[in-house]
């Protein structure tokens, strides 16, 4: 019975075999760290999110919200958002003869262009837990088939094949797969879970510049 515990299978596996469980348990380890630090990242945005909305909807200031924003060293999305289109908005309106239409189209890509870098953040290290989910379940039926190979070979140099000799083998081998799903199912639900949370983050952006660029084009025509 000892012989056939789980510890005992990968220490007496082939060296293959243990290199690819190696593999798939810190490829795991690395998902796992991943994942709880990008469910704080993006707790974190949707928290600023809506800190911000709410501040900026109270009627506050604007000059006054892109002067706090200018002495924050760091600033969240919406805010970082909000920072650009308005600092676009006022250079481009100091601007003599400047037209509507360029203010407009030059704050709109300023705030454009801060969202793409501010998700492009949020999305960051999404495509590991990607190429985990898709690739760690081929790593290890690689490492099932090798093992079973190995075990094969070994009864074949045997000469007589019982369930006592067989069952090892194949039992050792059957281990790397279920390590290559234990690192492949949670990387694939967090990978959805986090594209969108991501997605969601993106909506409201785009909904936040829309209204803030109406906002932006009052004060421009006063």
């Amino acid at each position: 019975m000892q012989e056939m515990s789980v510890v005992s299978l990968i220490l007496n596996a082939s060296l293959v075999v243990q290199l690819v469980m190696a593999g798939l348990v810190l490829t795991s380890v690395l998902s796992w760290a991943l994942i709880f630090n990008k469910v704080s990242v993006l707790r974190g945005a949707r928290r600023e999110a809506e800190s911000f909305e709410q501040k900026f909807w109270s009627g506050a200031d604007l000059t006054r919200l892109y002067e706090d924003a200018a002495r924050h060293s760091e600033r969240g999305s919406m805010e970082t958002i909000f920072h650009a289109g308005f600092a676009e908005f006022l250079k481009l309106r100091g601007r003599p003869g400047a037209e509507l239409s360029d203010i407009m189209d030059g704050s709109r890509r300023a705030m454009r262009a801060a969202a793409q870098r501010e998700l492009d953040e949020l999305e960051s290290h999404n495509a590991f837990l990607a190429t985990v989910g898709s690739v760690s379940p081929y790593v290890g039926l690689f490492g099932t088939v090798w093992g079973i190979m190995h075990a094969f070979i070994g009864l074949g140099n045997a000469g007589q094949a019982t369930l006592a000799t067989v069952a090892p083998g194949i039992a050792e081998a059957l281990i790397a797969t279920a390590i290559g799903l234990f690192a492949a199912i949670p990387a694939v639900i967090a990978y959805n879970r986090f594209a969108t949370d991501v997605d969601r983050l993106a909506t409201r952006y785009d909904t936040y510049m829309e209204e803030f660029s109406n906002i932006l084009q009052r004060l421009a025509t006063r």
